[in-house]
């Protein structure tokens, strides 16, 4: 079988992807890349999720690139905008002639030998496989299962006669109107249903099995559209936004941690004044800390506004069993439905389910530690995207892309032909890159697969943007924990390209 050469294969294209593709075609003249793309369109998440209402749960100045602004005034985005907006800026970069669609990446193996990975991908279509040799290679899936979300079985689910529904696979053609509806869940895809579905169901319930933080925002930003209609230019007021929300990003994270019950106040109080004096509280006071998991935020109180129009409920309990036409939850209360909706969460998944190998042994994700957030330990040239959890994911995917950028263009200055972390015994934790505070079903669920972080610099995950700004765009390349090798005697230099196809 032939085998098709480039510099860089990245797996994904969706928002991670792209940036890592827009960093290299910047930062790297000359270097050939490709992207692998299971599904036929740009987007990754934001082309696969379809449910009704979905969004963005961070804000936009900090969720788009950093290199290509975002110039719209509302803070939470919907999900089409994004994907158009991940879409625009693949085209306008030139990216998506790189892309190659429809193909699943199967398997990765690196050869010490050759220096290089190679990369069997799946066409799904067709059932025709290639083989991919690549000096550098990239995950870019995200960290979740994109054929599969959670799905727990519930007791006498078999006896429901009506529709169920995971938000993961929406069907195109669900009519929710005048039905009453259920809907499984507390996160942030159950709190953008529930009022996405309100207006025209008969009724919407949101069944808990226990309260999540909630922060209400305004839909638009408001100092962003005073200074758009002052016509202060759009770059300077993406600057100012994407800076200040950062900063408010970081603090709010902050308090939360070093006040966390002077925050709980603060956070209940402002539902309370959303709801009025009228509201059970125990639907929205968790029992857990602020940010050991993560907070949810609703634009201009949707959900509060639909709540107190009585178009919508909250049920706090645990379901005993499915029925005929409902649920009946513990307290014997029966909720009528006609449809059901599973927004119980994701499961974890590295590399979009890739089986990856060194010299032929399969790689255990969790055996190893991850250099800077970026690559792991004991593997040559290998990088992982993995975004922010108390943060956007953007800022974390961003700053990684250009780390790789910089790493690429030292290796080909010096000749450089592979990079390698290498972690001492006592630099080791058995803590996940995840950490130790957020307690979310799917974090737990994931800590089977997901790499462990150090105790110390550069294996420590901080999730802290301004130190990894530093860490990974202003920190020499070179490091003690990095461990370099040239091109073998007789093989050629890294910078010769002359052995590669035109990328795709």
């Amino acid at each position: 079988m032939e085998h098709q050469h480039v510099d860089v294969l990245i797996i994904g294209a969706g928002l991670s992807g792209i940036s890592a593709a827009c960093h290299l075609a910047d930062g790297n003249p000359g270097t050939t890349y490709a992207v692998i793309e299971r599904r036929a369109r740009v987007g990754g998440t934001w082309d696969l999720f379809r449910y009704p209402g979905i969004r963005s749960d961070s804000d936009m100045y900090t969720f788009g690139y950093g290199f290509r602004a975002w110039h719209g005034t509302r803070i939470l985005a919907e999900g089409t905008d994004i994907r158009r907006y991940v879409q625009e800026t693949a085209e306008e970069r030139g990216v998506t002639e790189h892309i190659r669609f429809g193909r699943k990446a199967v398997r990765a193996d690196w050869s010490s030998d050759e220096g290089r990975w190679t990369v069997e991908t799946l066409d799904e279509a067709t059932g025709t496989t290639e083989l991919w040799k690549a000096r550098f290679l990239v995950g870019a899936t995200g960290y979740y299962d994109y054929d599969a979300g959670h799905r727990p079985e519930f007791p006498g689910e078999e006896r429901f006669t009506g529709t169920l529904v995971h938000p993961q696979h929406w069907p195109e053609d669900l009519d929710h109107t005048g039905k009453r509806v259920v809907v499984i869940g507390s996160g942030a895809t159950a709190i953008t249903l529930v009022p996405s579905m309100a207006d025209t169901a008969a009724h919407v319930t949101m069944l808990q099995r226990s309260p999540t933080y909630i922060l209400a925002l305004p839909a638009d930003d408001p100092v962003s559209t005073v200074l758009r209609r002052l016509r202060v230019p759009a770059g300077l007021v993406h600057r100012v936004g994407r800076a200040r929300n950062i900063a408010l990003q970081r603090g709010l994270y902050a308090l939360c941690r070093k006040a966390p019950w002077l925050m709980r106040k603060v956070l209940l109080g402002a539902v309370r004044a959303r709801l009025g004096k009228g509201v059970d509280m125990r639907h929205f006071t968790p029992s857990y800390k602020p940010w050991d998991q993560r907070l949810c935020v609703v634009p201009g109180g949707d959900l509060f506004k639909t709540l107190r129009s009585g178009k919508a409920s909250v049920v706090t309990d645990r379901i005993e069993t499915f029925t005929e036409n409902g649920i009946r939850v513990k307290s014997g209360e029966e909720i009528p439905a006609d449809i059901v909706i599973t927004a119980t969460g994701l499961k974890l998944q590295l590399a979009g389910g890739m089986e990856i190998a060194v010299d032929g042994k399969p790689l255990v994700t969790r055996d190893h530690l991850l250099y800077k957030g970026v690559m792991l330990d004991g593997v040559p040239n290998l990088a992982m995207i993995i975004g922010y959890t108390n943060a956007s994911w953007t800022l974390k995917a961003d700053l990684a892309c250009a780390y790789l950028s910089r790493l690429i263009a030292h290796m080909d200055r010096h000749g450089l032909t592979s990079a390698t972390p290498v972690a001492a015994a006592s630099d080791r934790s058995d803590v996940s890159v995840m950490g130790e505070s957020l307690t979310s079903g799917y974090i737990a669920r994931g800590d089977a697969i997901m790499p462990r972080q150090g105790v110390r610099d550069p294996w420590r995950i901080w999730n802290d943007y301004y130190r990894d700004r530093r860490a990974l765009r202003v920190s020499p390349v070179e490091d003690p924990a990095l461990r370099f090798e040239r091109t073998a005697p007789g093989a050629r230099p890294a910078t010769d390209r002359q052995d590669h196809a035109p990328a795709v």
